[in-house]
């Protein structure tokens, strides 16, 4: 089993730059970013005027209730007169500070066209702050694809040790998880941040029109719930960080393991794979319970502090209303102010939360764009035309690491139409050889060149399909047997199609499956044997009609009877093209033109099947071994 973690993630430059790159994300939409802004000003702004119509409504239901209980006839002046004359000085205060009209009920009227102002107001606010949410989301999808895509495209320009250094769980985490993450962030933390801001402003400014005195003890709890904060998000920005790492590489494991799965049951190693499941299952509780616990404090907090303002506001409101500094329906349109303005310090405060875990994942998803690419093809590249077939390496030298050397100084000749077989024992460098000729990896110094022209003067795509590839693993796609069998080939015609399948002894057994070539295939090649699923792969090569084939033991996975068909179709397959087959079984290529033996990078012989045993050489020595030893020192497949 390989590492279950990805890499380390890297360390971000900062919570601005990480917050910066995200806002570039959205910068192809800046007209819709100012829409969101137009309609949550106007949202906010109905919103806020709302509360202050409501209290008006009540100062007429009130001024109506005491409006009645006065005696008609008298003016209010001359009652609040009498009321400071018998001592009630705070009662004629108050009812001094009162529209009541003496002898007067309630207003209907204006009641009810104060509180159909209210229900209007509360529909176009709801209308404007639904199109904000309307247009946040198509904003976000928006960035979200373009930031899919771009991981996309960055996938294909990685080089293949990332992909040897990163888990394949880790990362898909990144590509999957960390984004859904990030889109869920922005769409839910974009409207909430525009949103919450202006209704603080909003509501501060009405706070200080209807009481300076009540506003200053509200704004006292902004710099409180500032600094708690500030210093519960310093610690959850790195637990959320330590979560969504964790999660990687959990996903890795399970991945590996997934994909294993036959081979785990086969050695009876469940209880060992379950095993080594639980520390990191247990980091990933540890790191996500650590991140959540802190983080969830915010709000708590928040909650605590707004309390605290509700308190203070209702006692220091009621002793102005009964000082008749203030109406009461003022002092009740505060206290929705001051539950209004402490929402928006709540809801920012669990934002930071969010953000946190947003800003991890986002990090990740920036590490893997900002990964080491493989070089560019040259600007001005040789387009070949038709290819001989022509391969020639010239005085190559690679290493997968500098501190372990590898391939030094080799150089062979492949001539158009031969077969070379590459033999030697594990870790010689004979799939090395391959992943060269392929340019999944550029050589440190030296040439290959393919019909006299060196391939790092021409485009990985072109080089690539000039040549047709089957690995010892049969990598099959989900689709029909037909889509997998025309995969290099896109505008191949159903009988080429067949055709292909008849050479390479596909077509009698997907003729008797019941939906034959229209057969859905999983990854995994369905209910396949692996040697049909070879088979498949091998038929695909063929009909890619590729002037360059090579063979990674592609006949290791079927039965005896079925090779010999193979290596017969494989005959007419390598006629006219120059092809190179890794062999582990070295009877398999006793006919190939040339035969290189490869031991530590390095070609120690070269020639027939019959001119190197009889040179009683390494070869010599190899090929007698796989009939002297047992197969598990014979076989040593690389």
């Amino acid at each position: 089993m390989h590492g279950r973690g990805g890499g380390p993630t890297a360390k971000p430059a900062s919570f601005r730059a990480s917050s910066a790159r995200l806002l570039r994300l959205l910068s192809p939409d800046t007209w819709r970013v100012a829409a969101v802004l137009v309609f949550g000003v106007v949202s906010v702004a109905l919103a806020v005027t709302a509360p202050k119509v409501l209290g008006d409504a009540t100062n007429v239901i009130f001024d109506g209730v005491i409006g009645a209980s006065l005696a008609p006839g008298v003016s209010k002046a001359d009652q609040v007169q009498a009321l400071r004359e018998s001592g009630q000085t705070q009662l004629a205060d108050m009812l001094a500070a009162m529209d009541a009209v003496p002898g007067q009920g309630i207003n209907f009227t204006t009641l009810g066209m104060l509180l159909m102002a209210v229900l209007g107001i509360y529909l176009a606010s709801f209308f404007f702050g639904w199109a904000q949410a309307r247009v946040t989301a198509r904003i976000v999808q928006n960035a979200m694809y373009r930031l899919r895509r771009d991981v996309d495209a960055k996938l294909f320009r990685l080089p293949m040790s990332h992909f040897q250094q990163q888990s394949r769980g880790d990362v898909l985490s990144r590509v999957t998880n960390d984004i859904d993450n990030l889109a869920q962030t922005l769409s839910q933390s974009i409207t909430q941040v525009i949103t919450s801001v202006l209704t603080i402003l909003g509501v501060l400014g009405m706070m200080l029109w209807i009481s300076p005195l009540l506003a200053m003890i509200a704004v006292l709890t902004v710099p409180v719930s500032a600094v708690v904060t500030v210093l519960i998000a310093k610690r959850s920005q790195v637990q959320f960080k330590a979560q969504w790492k964790t999660t990687g590489e959990v996903n890795g494991y399970i991945e590996e393991m997934f994909t294993g799965q036959d081979v785990v049951k086969a050695f009876g190693q469940q209880e060992r794979v379950v095993e080594g499941f639980h520390p990191g299952n247990e980091r990933l509780y540890e790191s996500s319970f650590r991140a959540q616990f802190v983080s969830g404090v915010i709000m708590p907090t928040m909650t605590f502090i707004s309390n605290l303002n509700y308190v203070a506001v209702a006692v220091v409101g009621g002793i102005q209303v009964a000082g008749g500094a203030l109406s009461i329906g003022g002092v009740q349109a505060f206290v929705q102010y001051s539950r209004q303005f402490s929402q928006p310090l709540g809801q920012l405060g669990g934002l930071i939360n969010m953000l946190q875990s947003g800003l991890a994942s986002a990090e990740r998803v920036f590490a893997l764009l900002d990964a080491e690419e493989i070089a560019p093809d040259p600007r001005d590249p040789v387009r070949l035309g038709k290819v001989r077939g022509d391969v020639a390496f010239r005085h190559v030298s690679f290493s997968y690491s500098p501190q372990v050397p590898l391939i030094q100084d080799l150089s062979f000749d492949a001539k158009p139409g031969q077969t070379v077989a590459i033999v030697g024992p594990t870790g010689a460098g004979k799939t090395t050889l391959v992943n060269l000729l392929m340019r999944f990896y550029d050589v440190d110094s030296g040439e290959i060149l393919l019909d006299g022209v060196n391939t790092m003067a021409m485009t990985r795509d072109d080089v690539r399909r000039r040549i047709g590839m089957v690995l010892q693993d049969a990598w099959l796609f989900e689709g029909t047997i037909r889509e997998n069998l025309a995969y290099g080939a896109p505008d191949a015609t159903e009988e080429q199609i067949i055709a292909a399948a008849k050479a390479t002894h596909v077509d009698h057994f997907v003729r008797s499956l019941p939906e034959g070539y229209d057969t859905v295939l999983g990854s995994d090649g369905g209910s396949l044997s692996q040697g049909q699923r070879q088979l498949i792969t091998i038929a695909r090569a063929w009909l890619a009609n590729p002037s360059i084939l090579v063979l990674d033991e592609a006949t290791s996975s079927v039965d005896t009877r079925t090779e010999v068909a193979i290596r017969l179709a494989m005959g007419a397959l390598r006629e006219a093209r120059t092809s190179f087959v890794i062999a582990h079984r070295l009877s398999t290529i006793r006919d190939a033109d040339v035969i290189l033996a490869v031991r530590n990078g390095e070609i120690v012989e070269q020639g027939t099947h019959e001119a190197l045993l009889d040179a009683g050489g390494f070869y010599a020595q190899l090929y007698q071994s796989q009939f002297s030893e047992p197969a598990s020192t014979a076989d040593s497949p690389e």
